[in-house]
């Protein structure tokens, strides 16, 4: 009991904590900030299985974010989450969390357009541009956790906003490996991958966030469009680097990929919603590729296709400082084999210093699973505590 007493009088303590450092010369600002956040996880398993190794504690990041700007023209950030770091040494990089998160520079001299160089984010979906920390949530939905198209890369971006930046229209080529990328191999296609998107918002500018912490007196809606190409076709006897096909086997596809997808978001008084839908369209260079499991019969079938969408409806009550949020997910890997995944998700999170500090909670419920993609749990609990300084 005197721990519980301590640990509420810790977390009371922090709504007084204000830690953001900024250093700045007259035309050179830079600005450091962080965040920390842990939980316990807890999965329900089904009765064939016994392995618990995912019952723990975790630290799930410790990210250190320097933002700068000199005389307006120049925008840079690095943003680096220590937990992570590990993993790009050589083994499979989580993309949801690479460890090293964003090393980009922004140059804004350009009147008609401004260009961003190196590694970041990619401009395609709306939920995955909505930072971690602005969620209710522990984990993204698995659609758009990174292993079924990638959420980070190295590259060129060009953007450009209008009408109050209520139109904006992004498109970039980058090298197609994801989060992979950073280990500096390339591929033996030698191909890029081309990424694109443009979204509009109504009746004014709609930032990447999911929640109406602001009860925004009048309705707001949001619509994005988004596009990715990319034709791998590797040599006789060549392969992609390891982990770069992520864990479904998709997100590289040895031959042409298509994929597109269409967002929408909604936010008045409290009350907000969002829906995705993407689709892959991959086309092996090979018949005897995997991916068609033994489906080409010489026509015009040697294709498959891929995707899944979400549906997230949350509500913030300002008096109670509490989010309330239900997500549905459905994910077909593969249309050649029959079956989708679908799961379902709640989230309720409290505000002790509005996203700066937030004890959150989130419960999956794996409603169907496809058989090439089986779970090993039903149910699954996470509950812990994120904190930001800034």
């Amino acid at each position: 009991m005197r721990f519980l007493f301590s640990l509420l009088a810790l977390l009371i303590a922090c709504q007084n904590v204000t830690a953001q450092l900024t250093l700045g010369n007259g035309h050179h600002v830079l600005e450091i900030t962080g965040s920390l956040s842990t939980y316990y996880n807890h999965r329900v398993l089904k009765e064939t299985s016994d392995n618990r190794n995912k019952d723990r504690f975790r630290l799930r990041d410790a990210q250190i974010q320097l933002e700068g700007r000199i005389k307006d023209v120049i925008e840079y950030e690095l943003q680096v989450d220590f937990v992570d770091l590990s993993s790009l040494a050589g083994g499979a990089i989580d993309p949801e969390n690479p460890g090293l998160m964003d090393a980009w520079v922004r140059y804004k001299g350009l009147r008609f357009v401004d260009v961003q160089v190196g590694y970041g984010k990619l401009f395609y979906s709306r939920s995955s541009l909505v930072p971690f920390t602005y969620s209710p949530y522990w984990q993204r939905a698995e659609l758009l956790r990174g292993d079924v198209f990638g959420r980070r890369d190295i590259g060129v971006t060009l953007m450009k906003s209008f009408w109050k930046q209520r139109v904006n229209v992004y498109a970039g080529v980058y090298t197609g490996l994801a989060e992979v990328s950073l280990r500096g191999d390339n591929d033996a296609s030698g191909q890029p991958e081309f990424v694109a998107r443009i979204d509009f918002a109504y009746p004014a500018r709609y930032r990447y966030r999911e929640i109406d912490t602001r009860n925004t007196p009048v309705p707001m809606i949001a619509l994005g469009f988004n596009g990715r190409y990319a034709n791998k076709e590797l040599p006789d006897g060549r392969s992609f680097p390891n982990f770069a096909t992520g864990e479904y086997g998709v997100k590289v596809v040895n031959g042409e990929r298509y994929v597109y997808g269409l967002d929408a978001s909604f936010q008045f008084k409290g009350f907000s919603a969002q829906f995705e839908i993407h689709q892959m369209w991959g086309i092996p260079q090979r018949n005897n590729d995997a991916l068609l499991h033994g489906y080409y019969t010489g026509r015009d079938d040697g294709f498959f296709v891929a995707g899944g969408y979400i549906v997230q409806a949350n509500y913030f009550s300002k008096k109670l400082k509490t989010i309330i949020s239900i997500r549905f997910e459905e994910l077909d890997l593969n249309d050649l084999v029959p079956g989708n995944a679908q799961r379902l998700s709640g989230a309720l999170a409290y505000q002790i210093k509005g996203f700066d500090s937030m004890i959150k909670f989130q419960y999956f419920n794996v409603l169907k699973e496809e058989s090439i993609n089986p779970y090993r749990w039903t149910e699954q609990f996470r509950l812990g505590w994120q904190f930001n300084f800034k």
